[in-house]
């Protein structure tokens, strides 16, 4: 039996039903670059903001972090934000030792003001259930994501590390894979529609990446992806699409 449609709501936007919310992600390296970033996501109403933290230095980050999600939050105002620190091994711009990630995440966690925050599948099962619990207690909620830039993994596979991000406790369980062919693009879009279908209680966020992928980022309202990730500028994914044509794409397929 189809269940019921699962949300998440933040700052009134409510993730989950209708056409995929956008989101653009900040990756700016100086503090002028992120305001700047913040600044033109208002002015292009994206739904969400993503501060892409691994672009930044981590002793910056550590003594800055609660200030600049401050001062995004104050920019973005109604727009939620999501405090993310992407590691190498998942595409991001370096890498982190685990104990310095689990800090860091913590941090953002108790003193920040972001209203969601990202945590890697891959940092181990019994630390992403602490994190996520930690999160609940300062009441963030979670997003528990998962990329590989190599291959797209099976369906099963993609389906079992979907469910193993709910089993976590995740608010929203978000997965991105690299296709090499039109066959793994079509086993996400037929993971991501049989998940949300029979199996997941909570919203899902699902990408192919690349040229290949794109079709991926606009049939999310068809196939039950939540959320799409778009650029102004620089895109920080290979097959993001520019957040007008994206609009545009999304509204003809609602």
């Amino acid at each position: 039996m189809e269940q019921k449609e699962a949300v998440v709501i933040v700052k009134n936007l409510v993730i989950g039903i209708g056409i995929p919310k956008i989101c653009v992600s900040i990756t700016g390296r100086t503090e002028e670059e992120i305001y700047n970033q913040a600044k033109k996501i208002k002015e292009e109403r994206a739904d969400i903001a993503e501060w892409r933290m691994d672009y930044c230095e981590k002793d910056f980050l550590f003594s800055k972090s609660k200030e600049i999600i401050g001062n995004i939050v104050e920019i973005l105002d109604t727009i939620p934000v999501i405090a993310t620190f992407r590691t190498k091994d998942e595409g991001g711009e370096q890498q982190i030792e685990q104990l310095c990630y689990i800090k860091l995440k913590k941090k953002l966690m108790m003193e920040s003001r972001a209203d969601l925050i990202d945590i890697e599948l891959s940092t181990g099962e019994a630390i992403v259930k602490e994190l996520i619990e930690y999160a609940h207690c300062y009441g963030k909620k979670v997003i528990v994501s998962n990329h590989d830039f190599h291959c797209t993994p099976s369906k099963t596979e993609i389906k079992e590390r979907i469910d193993k991000m709910q089993k976590a406790g995740a608010d929203i369980a978000k997965i991105a894979v690299m296709p090499k062919t039109g066959r793994d693009v079509l086993d996400l879009l037929e993971a991501t529609m049989e998940v949300k279908k029979k199996e997941i209680r909570i919203p899902v966020i699902t990408m192919a990446m690349g040229n290949l992928g794109k079709v991926s980022r606009i049939s999310g309202e068809i196939f039950g992806s939540a959320v799409t990730f778009g650029s102004i500028g620089e895109p920080s994914a290979p097959g993001q699409i520019e957040i007008h044509c994206l609009k545009q794409m999304l509204d003809v397929l609602h």
